[in-house]
Order: C-alpha cells, then sequence, then structure tokens
C-alpha cells in the first residue's frame, strides 16, 4: 500500500491518512490544502488512480471515472459545478467508484461554492469528490466541515534538495543549495529555479536588490518597471507552456483562451510575490552574514557577494529592509496593491534604509 504514494514526496500525515481510507473505505469528501507545489495535485491523482484501479489512465486524465475540474477564468462559477453535478448523478461506467477532483477549489465563487454544499451534504453512493486548495481561508465554512481536511506542508530543505540533485545531478553544489532555500518548500518553484531563462531572471532581479545600496545612481522607477518585466516575462512563458498542454484537452477555443489567460494572471501574481520573497531573502542573507551564520543563507552561490556587502553599519538598515519588503508582500497578498506602485514605493524605502550606510566597492 505504502507503493501507491511513493512518488510522493514527505507528507507522511496526508499519505498515512489516504492510506488507511483505501483500507477501509473512503470518505464522500477530502479537502487537501496546503501551499501550491507541495503535491497536493500528484497525491490527489495517486489517490484517484488507485481507487479506480488504473493509475495509468487516471494520471494522463482518460479514465471515464474520473472528472477532473479546473478553474477555466480566475474563479469556478456555477456553471462549472452545474456541469460537474450533472455527471455526479451518473454511475461508475468501470470502476466502483466515480472520483471527483476539483483543483484550486480555493478559488470557488460563492454561488458555485453553494451548489457545490449540495452535493456535499448528500452525494451518491459511488462518488467521492477531493478538492484541492491552496488556501483555507476563501472557502466557506460549510464546505470545509463536510470534507475530510488533508493538510499538506512546505517540504524541508533536505527534501526539496534530494529531488534538485535528481533533476539536475551536474549543478554546482552551491548552486543547487541556493535553489533547495530560496524555493522555500515548493517543487513547482525549485523546477522553476532550474530553467536557465529563470535562472537568468533571478540574477538580474538580485542585481537590482544589491543596487539598492551600491549604485549611486539608482532609479527606484526603472528598477520597479524592470521588475515588472521580469515578472510579465515568466509569466509569458508559463502561458505558453499551458497552451501546448492544452492542445491535447477537448476545449472550446473561449474555454482554452480563458484558460491561458488565467495561466497568465496567476503567474503575474505569483511572479510578484517570489520577486518580494527574493529581495527579503537577500537582506535576511545580509543580516546571517554580518553576524556570522554564513551557513543558512539563503542565497549560497551569492555568498562572496554577501560576505562582501554585510557589515556592522549595513545591519539596521538590511533589518528594515527585510520588515518593509514583508509589508509589501503581505499588502500585496492581502490588498490587491497595484504592482509598480508597491514597488516602486518599496525601492524608495528601501533605498532611504540601505543607500546612506557605507559605501561597498562592486
Amino acid at each position: 500500500m505504502a507503493a501507491v504514494f511513493e512518488e510522493v514526496v514527505e507528507q507522511a500525515e496526508a499519505k498515512r491518512l489516504l492510506q488507511a481510507a483505501l483500507a477501509e473505505g473512503p470518505a464522500h469528501a477530502y479537502l487537501f490544502h496546503g501551499p501550491a507545489g507541495v503535491g497536493k495535485r500528484k497525491t490527489a491523482l495517486a489517490f484517484a488512480g488507485e481507487l479506480l484501479g488504473d493509475r495509468g489512465r487516471v494520471e494522463r486524465q482518460a479514465h471515464p471515472d474520473l472528472y477532473l475540474l479546473e478553474p477555466l477564468g480566475d474563479m469556478i462559477r456555477i456553471d462549472e459545478i452545474r456541469t460537474l453535478r450533472r455527471d455526479l448523478h451518473m454511475r461508475p461506467f468501470e470502476a466502483a467508484w466515480r472520483v471527483y477532483l476539483i483543483v484550486s477549489a480555493h478559488l470557488l465563487n460563492a454561488e458555485a461554492a453553494d451548489a457545490l454544499l449540495k452535493d456535499l451534504e448528500e452525494p451518491p453512493e459511488y462518488a467521492v469528490i477531493v478538492l484541492l486548495a491552496d488556501e483555507l481561508g476563501p472557502l466557506p465554512e460549510t464546505i470545509r466541515s463536510r470534507c475530510q481536511l488533508i493538510s499538506f506542508s512546505r517540504l524541508s530543505e533536505r527534501a526539496v534538495r534530494a529531488v534538485v540533485d535528481a533533476w539536475a545531478p551536474g549543478l554546482p553544489p552551491e548552486r543547487a543549495t541556493a535553489v533547495a532555500r530560496v524555493a522555500g518548500g515548493r517543487l513547482d518553484r525549485a523546477e522553476r529555479l532550474l530553467d536557465s531563462d529563470a535562472a537568468r531572471r533571478r540574477e538580474e532581479l538580485l542585481s537590482i536588490a544589491r543596487s539598492v545600496y551600491v549604485d549611486p545612481g539608482f532609479s527606484t522607477a526603472v528598477a520597479a518597471g524592470r521588475v515588472l518585466e521580469l515578472v510579465n516575462e515568466g509569466a509569458e512563458e508559463a502561458k505558453e507552456r499551458v497552451g501546448k498542454e492544452l492542445e491535447w484537452l477537448d476545449l472550446t477555443d473561449r474555454e482554452a483562451d480563458l484558460r491561458r489567460r488565467r495561466t497568465e494572471l496567476g503567474a503575474q501574481r505569483e511572479g510578484v510575490l517570489e520577486a518580494l520573497e527574493e529581495l527579503a531573502a537577500w537582506y535576511r542573507d545580509l543580516i546571517c552574514v554580518a553576524v556570522g551564520a554564513d551557513n543558512v543563507v539563503a542565497h549560497y552561490d551569492h555568498l562572496p557577494q554577501l560576505s562582501q556587502d554585510a557589515s556592522p553599519e549595513r545591519l539596521a538598515g538590511a533589518e528594515r529592509a527585510v520588515e518593509l519588503v514583508r509589508e509589501t508582500w503581505r499588502g500585496f497578498e492581502e490588498l490587491n496593491l497595484q504592482p509598480k506602485l508597491a514597488l516602486e514605493a518599496l525601492l524608495v524605502q528601501l533605498r532611504r534604509e540601505l543607500g546612506a550606510a557605507a559605501p561597498v566597492s562592486v
């Protein structure tokens, strides 16, 4: 039974609960919740594959008793749930169960959530509904209370490093360490960081982080604009990737366009958040090096630069810089701040805190 989830990295408690469900019989509804990129979808497909008795066809999304719902636009609307509800009352074609996977369930709008609730309250005996959510907050308590909650957490640095080493065995050790740490416990980020174009964008972002305090002619407006250009480059690549994947799906032109647009918008938002996390990590690394904790820096592949930049005079400014970046991250995450204005305002503050410290030769 353990082999069912052997490809899922860590998540021991989630696997234990699901193995028990396979042994004793599944509940009617599950809610897998936790950060993106930590294995929720892979686990859900493995679970569905075991229930339906054909892992291969489930992974290819070709099993007739698997129903997979992914949002087409920026939310899951009631029409998509109505379509699922019509299918929900069809008996299994081959297996003993019909499995319904609802991806990005945190994007259910109020009407869609209300419609889904009716089937969570009285589902057909053969139906197993699995919701995947990156966060619980947007989901109504009525939805949460009718599902068995399966929690997923960020992966350990050791686990991410092992995967990075397997994906890129020739990577220099200091770069592999940096990727594992900067990924923040998410395999999707680790995979992106290994891409050559993403690596180039990361280097430029770190150059901007450093220019805040080493470049006398630093322009906050130019830097903010460039950060957004880097984010948009990544979003365009994500849009192209999903476009290739959509060629294999039976979607209308409108549905495909909505899926591409949702991917692009999601990647833009994620890109801004990742850029802010990179900035915070750089200034946190300055603090670590300044106090002699070189072994825990995230940007381990830039340790020589960090060692050159870190100084007692810069310590207070770096501490304040980390706080400012985190405040901007929270504002963007919770209040949907306008990215260009938020980044420019942040860089003005960072320049004020760090630009007056002792100069560093470059």
